[in-house]
């Protein structure tokens, strides 16, 4: 008989999420609880397919907590499982080793957390005996592989390495615990329960090597259906694998061409259409957009200047929708006339191409960066990201608010816009 457990990983209990509480609170409220709801999906899930164990690879919370309502809330959860007879497997992450919680909470006897030093719990099953090994490192920081304080493989037992690595590197996670794919496949055991990288992958080779993924997507940059893994070892020792949706709110980018509007109900109308196809296609309760309206059309001077306007009727529309927002309307419209001032007697046109020169000009570029610099310096630390985490993200910030800029200032002069 196969023995059965569900591997997660970067659940980040209770992550803030300030940038959407500033635009919208109500919104905020609901993506900082889907992570406690994609915690609850995961316990069901356990319950649903019977599993043997639950292994928890790292940043089952977001950092340094001190609620008691998280607190209460994940043991109730584990309460759920250990009455279900399904033990638990987890190590602390990155986030994990910040947190009071991780260090307070008292939790069944069924759940084993392992510490600094590398511990292998064997747990029977009906087919097979199963050795978890699992290492949590003590610090936010892990600049070497832990890989060497992992014990060998169990003789006569599927062997289940928990650890939590940012592998090679990722550009949008910070270096944790690196270590190669080649040395995790050349170490011996059947299966790696991996964490830290957001994104799932998948690598198969001697052994299987799963990096599950957040299993709640928290902003834009964590858009898709998001899972956990359901790991099935036979009897042979043989693995099996199956995707598992939990995201209860799934963000994503909706793109509504507005070429050749003419009217304002008309460009309303497309950008329902595409959110109900947006909301057809998600799988997750809710659907959380960032509308991107495209195209040549005679409303972009319009909709540029009463932004306000088209983020309400985006909101309705989405609100009519069902179980839908709108996170974020971003325009990147253009005027049928931009293109052909020849042939286009505008003045404001004209004026637009002159400003969007001038913007462009390396002096003027010059002085903008020297402005925004100055300006983050005065910021406290958690307000300086809006610019960009890097040099290029400064540079692709400035890109997009002179670009910006000269569409406002030439929507607001174009008198003749109509809606």
């Amino acid at each position: 008989m196969a023995f059965r457990f569900v591997h997660a990983a970067d659940i980040h209990l209770d992550s803030p999420l300030r940038s959407l509480a500033l635009r919208n609170s109500e919104l905020a409220e609901l993506v900082g609880d889907a992570s406690r709801q994609a915690f609850a999906a995961i316990v069901d899930l356990c319950l649903a397919e019977c599993v043997d164990a639950l292994v928890i690879a790292g940043d089952l919370y977001d950092g340094d907590q001190t609620s008691m309502k998280t607190a209460r809330f994940l043991a109730s959860q584990m309460a759920r499982l250990h009455q279900a007879g399904v033990r638990v497997y987890m190590i602390r992450g990155n986030h994990d080793a910040m947190s009071r919680i991780t260090k307070q909470l008292v939790l069944p006897d069924t759940v084993t957390t392992f510490g600094g030093r590398c511990q292998s719990v064997i747990q029977s099953g009906a087919g097979v005996d199963v050795a978890f090994h699992g290492l949590s490192f003590a610090s936010p920081k892990a600049a070497e592989s832990l890989l060497p304080k992992y014990v060998g493989p169990q003789e006569g037992a599927a062997n289940i390495g928990i650890m939590h690595t940012s592998l090679a590197g990722s550009p949008a996670h910070d270096v944790y615990a690196p270590c190669s794919v080649a040395d995790l496949h050349g170490h011996g055991f059947d299966y790696w329960a991996l964490g830290h990288i957001h994104a799932r992958q998948v690598y198969s080779g001697a052994s299987t090597l799963v990096m599950p993924g957040i299993p709640q997507g928290r902003d834009i940059n964590e858009a898709g259906e998001k899972s956990v893994t359901l790991v099935t070892i036979r009897d042979d020792r043989s693995v099996e694998i199956e995707e598992k949706l939990t995201s209860v709110a799934q963000f994503a980018r909706v793109s509504v061409d507005l070429t050749g509007a003419l009217e304002w109900s008309e460009a309303i109308a497309r950008i329902r259409s595409g959110l109900e196809q947006s909301r057809e296609a998600t799988r997750s309760r809710f659907l959380v957009a960032r509308l991107g309206l495209i195209g040549t059309s005679a409303l972009s001077w319009a909709m540029i200047r009463d932004r306000d306007l088209v983020v309400a009727e985006a909101e309705q529309a989405a609100e009519q929708v069902g179980d839908t927002w709108v996170e974020k309307v971003e325009l990147a419209l253009s005027n049928p006339g931009d293109g052909n001032l020849e042939s286009v007697a505008d003045p404001t046109l004209e004026l637009a191409q002159s400003m969007r020169a001038n913007a462009e000009s390396e002096a003027f570029r010059s002085d903008a960066r020297e402005f925004v610099l100055k300006t983050i310096a005065d910021l406290p630390p958690d307000a300086r990201g809006f610019a960009g985490k890097d040099e290029a993200g400064l540079e692709q910030f400035l890109d997009d608010v002179l670009a910006g800029s000269v569409d406002l200032v030439a929507s607001r002069l174009k008198a003749g816009a109509t809606r």
